[in-house]
């Protein structure tokens, strides 16, 4: 039985709610609405704009292993992911879905090779299959495509859409592998070793790479230890002037009254209930 787009997106909304139900209950977080809301609309649009890789992936969710690695410093560790594969006439092609904008992966795809090809050397030379092509799958929505969305605008909405492309192609290169698989080695030493200086100053003030946006708002704004980080307290409470004043208004009222009551009151509804417990 062939579903119509509204049942499917029906069938996307139950799940989404599901999902977050599930996510709520093992966490004990809530969402505000709006996120919510924002966080529905990535997947709904992601569907519309790529049904016809959704609809013909034929493995999903494939775990790729790459065991018995050792650290520069003689750890042994194990690296994993998860990737969706499709194939359709005689050609196969591996996605990995990031929940990055697709501007920054095209202006910073030398990350994204990196992993990519770790995973296709798994998928070819351990694996023994055949691969023709990997892409990067950028499923968060441009800044254009959410206002829009946000407005009810249904004619700018339908622009953005046809605008936005998500799907990157990533160039497979056999000999990154070497060097990738060492890259995480080290970060295997740095983290049980429990190295975690934050980059300095100087780093926050600049550019995040392939953007014209300052590394302490694309980053620092979405890390959860950013208070108790040296670099970002500095950047937060410099001059007030220019971009640097924002920053500190963010990081002086981002628990004021009206935010803390929203996150007070989102997270007593996240509770669990007697009989969701059961």
């Amino acid at each position: 039985m062939t579903l119509s787009n509204s049942q499917i997106l029906e069938f996307l909304e139950s799940a989404f709610e599901d999902n977050y139900r599930t996510l709520r209950l093992e966490g004990g977080h809530g969402l505000t609405p709006d996120i919510r809301e924002a966080a529905f609309q990535q997947v709904a649009k992601y569907w519309e704009k790529l049904r016809d890789v959704a609809e013909n992936v034929t493995d999903t969710e494939v775990r790729l292993v790459l065991p018995d690695q050792q650290t520069p410093k003689a750890r042994s560790y194990t690296i994993e992911g998860v990737v969706d594969i499709v194939r359709e006439k005689d050609k196969t092609i591996m996605y990995d879905i990031k929940t990055h904008d697709s501007d920054f992966v095209r202006k910073n795809l030398d990350l994204y090779e990196k992993q990519l090809n770790v995973y296709a050397h798994v998928w070819r030379n351990l694996r023994g299959q055949e691969l023709d092509e990997t892409a990067i799958i950028a499923t968060a929505l441009p800044k254009t495509l959410e206002l829009a969305i946000e407005n009810g605008d249904q004619r700018d909405t339908q622009i953005e859409m046809e605008k936005w492309n998500p799907l990157v192609s990533v160039p497979f290169n056999p000999d990154h592998v070497d060097g990738t698989v060492r890259d995480f080695g080290r970060v295997v030493d740095a983290i049980e070793e429990r190295v975690f200086a934050p980059p300095p100053l100087g780093v926050l003030r600049q550019p995040s790479a392939g953007t014209n946006i300052l590394f302490a708002t694309r980053i620092c704004r979405n890390c959860d230890a950013r208070f108790s980080c040296s670099s970002y307290r500095s950047y937060a409470t410099a001059s007030r002037r220019g971009k640097e004043a924002k920053i500190r208004e963010l990081y002086t009222t981002s628990f004021g009254d009206l935010d803390r009551e929203t996150r007070i009151s989102t997270n007593v509804e996240s509770a669990p209930q007697p009989e969701e417990v059961d």
